[in-house]
């Protein structure tokens, strides 16, 4: 490789080895990378994907799992062999952060929590969860929630999911924070679930 010379050395390529140097089985690759892809139609690789955005409030007390309205998605696999790339963010506020509160968030396919954890027993089966206790000036934070899961549905169907939240305190807020003040001190934000299909 040829250098500048003294005093620096500095190393350039020279334009006739970006072509000399390019390896002929990378550039193989690379084409049968391209065939395969324009063979499947790019299945599997984003051609697949669907999103929902929600931008209104909501707010629950349920001591269960609820549907959080209008963040849901449904997608039909090309293949019963493909998997489901779940992507959620969902912007929450507690009702009393001062007090002891617990907050959950999973996501159900139809009535089947995508939570499979080992021995919950009395335990909440929960893809993300935020304790809040003592905070002064609750009134006023909000926090997101975030997460991916990796489902395999085995079906062509149109399949549903849709993010689900419980509070075990006295409320969540989605969307806004709990003092819901229209002033610059107090939040609003959106929430948002994806799905992708990923061929197997």
């Amino acid at each position: 490789m040829p250098d500048t010379g003294a005093p620096w050395n500095i190393p350039y390529v020279a334009s006739t080895d970006l072509v000399s140097d390019w390896p002929a089985d990378s550039l193989a690759l690379a084409n049968a990378i391209d065939a395969g892809l324009d063979a499947a139609n790019n299945a599997g690789i984003g051609s697949n994907v669907v999103s929902v955005t929600k931008t209104d409030t909501f707010t629950t007390s349920a001591s269960s799992y609820t549907s959080v309205t209008g963040l849901s998605a449904s997608i039909t696999p090309t293949s019963a062999s493909s998997k489901v790339l779940v992507l959620y963010r969902v912007m929450a506020s507690a009702e009393d952060a001062q007090a002891n509160e617990r907050s959950f968030v999973t996501v159900f396919r139809g009535a089947t929590n995508l939570v499979d954890a080992a021995s919950p027993s009395n335990r909440t089966p929960a893809l993300t969860s935020v304790e809040m206790k003592g905070i002064t000036g609750g009134t006023r934070i909000a926090f997101t929630y975030g997460g991916v899961f990796l489902d395999s549905p085995a079906t062509t169907s149109s399949t549903t999911y849709e993010v689900q939240v419980f509070t075990d305190g006295n409320g969540i807020h989605i969307n806004r924070s709990r003092n819901d003040t229209d002033d610059a001190e107090h939040i609003r934000g959106t929430s948002e679930i994806v799905l992708i299909e990923v061929a197997a």
